[in-house]
C-alpha cells in the first residue's frame, strides 16, 4: 500500500512513516507539511492511503479531503486529530473520512486502523473484480466461474425470487455476503453493527436499508403463501431464511385477521442465504 502524510508537525510525519514501515504496512510514497501545496503531488502518485491532521494553518484537512474529492482522488482517508468535538468529527465523516486516529501518536492504534483501512481496500477490490466478470459476460465470451461467483449468483437469484433486488439494502446484503463468503466468516460470531460498521462509513443507514429490503422479503413471501400455501418460494424460504411464526403473523395481517406484522431478524435471513449457496 502506497501512503501519503499531511502534518505540519514533521516529528509526527516521521513517527507514522517509522510504524507504516517498521509493520510491512506499507511504503510513505510523499508528505506535505500543509494543505496547500498538495494536491497535484498526491494526484500524480495516487496512492491508497491518505493520513491528514485535521488542524493546520491556512487549509484545514477537511478543506483537502473536499478538495481531493472534488479531484476524484479515490484514497481512503484517515484523519488525525486531538479534536473531540462531536460536530466536527461528524462533519468529517460527512466529508469522506475513514477513520480516526487521536493524538498523541498510539502505535497499536495506529496499526490496527489502518490495517482495517487495508482490509477495506482489499475487500472493496474483491468486489470490483466480481462485478467486472458480470460487466464483461456479453454472451460471446465463454467466463470460467469460480466458485466464489457461483454463490454471488445465487444469492442474486434467492432475492430476486423473493422480490428484494430492486430494494436498496439488497445491495448491501450481497455486500455483506460477499465480506462472509472472502473472509470465510459466519454471522454466528459477527454483530450486525460492526459488519455494518466494517463496510460503510454510515453503518446506521446500511441496517436501515437492509432492514427495510428483508422487510418487503417477508411481506412478499407472505403474499404467496396466502395465494398459494403450497408454493415452491414460499415452501422453500418462509422457514429458512424467516421465522416461520413471524410469516404467519404476517399472513394474519394481510388476510385482516391481525393487526401485527411479522419481524425478521437480520442474522437469521443472512445465514440462511449463506446456508442455502452450499
Amino acid at each position: 500500500m502506497k501512503f501519503y502524510i499531511i502534518e505540519d508537525d514533521i516529528a509526527i510525519i516521521k513517527v507514522l512513516e517509522n510504524i507504516i514501515e517498521d509493520n510491512d504496512l506499507g511504503s510513505v510514497c510523499g508528505y506535505a507539511l500543509n494543505g496547500n501545496d498538495c494536491i497535484s503531488e498526491i494526484m500524480s502518485c495516487s496512492p491508497d492511503i491518505i493520513l491528514i491532521d485535521l488542524l493546520m494553518p491556512g487549509k484545514d484537512g477537511i478543506a483537502v479531503v473536499k478538495e481531493l474529492k472534488s479531484s476524484n482522488c479515490n484514497s481512503k482517508f484517515i484523519m488525525i486529530s486531538q479534536v473531540s468535538s462531536k460536530d466536527m468529527i461528524s462533519k468529517a465523516y460527512t466529508t469522506g473520512i475513514d477513520f480516526f486516529i487521536s493524538k498523541p501518536i498510539n502505535i497499536v492504534e495506529v496499526t490496527t486502523i489502518i490495517k482495517n483501512v487495508i482490509e477495506k481496500i482489499n475487500y472493496k477490490l474483491t468486489l470490483d473484480n466480481i462485478k467486472n466478470l458480470f460487466k464483461n459476460y456479453d454472451g460471446s465470451i465463454k467466463i470460467v466461474e469460480d466458485l466464489y461467483v457461483e454463490k454471488i449468483k445465487k444469492i442474486q437469484q434467492i432475492l430476486n425470487k423473493l422480490g428484494m433486488s430492486g430494494e436498496k439494502g439488497a445491495k448491501d446484503i450481497i455486500d455483506i455476503c460477499n465480506y462472509l463468503i472472502y473472509n470465510k466468516k459466519s454471522m454466528s460470531h459477527i454483530n450486525i453493527y460492526e459488519l455494518c460498521n466494517e463496510l460503510s462509513s454510515n453503518s446506521k443507514n446500511m441496517e436501515q436499508r437492509i432492514r427495510r429490503a428483508i422487510n418487503k422479503g417477508l411481506s412478499n413471501i407472505a403474499y404467496l403463501g396466502v395465494e398459494d400455501y403450497m408454493n415452491e418460494i414460499y415452501i422453500t424460504y418462509s422457514n429458512s431464511l424467516f421465522n416461520f411464526e413471524e410469516v404467519k403473523v404476517e399472513m394474519d395481517n394481510i388476510r385482516g385477521k391481525s393487526s401485527s406484522n411479522g419481524k425478521i431478524n437480520i442474522k437469521k435471513f443472512i445465514d440462511g442465504l449463506m446456508i442455502s449457496i452450499e
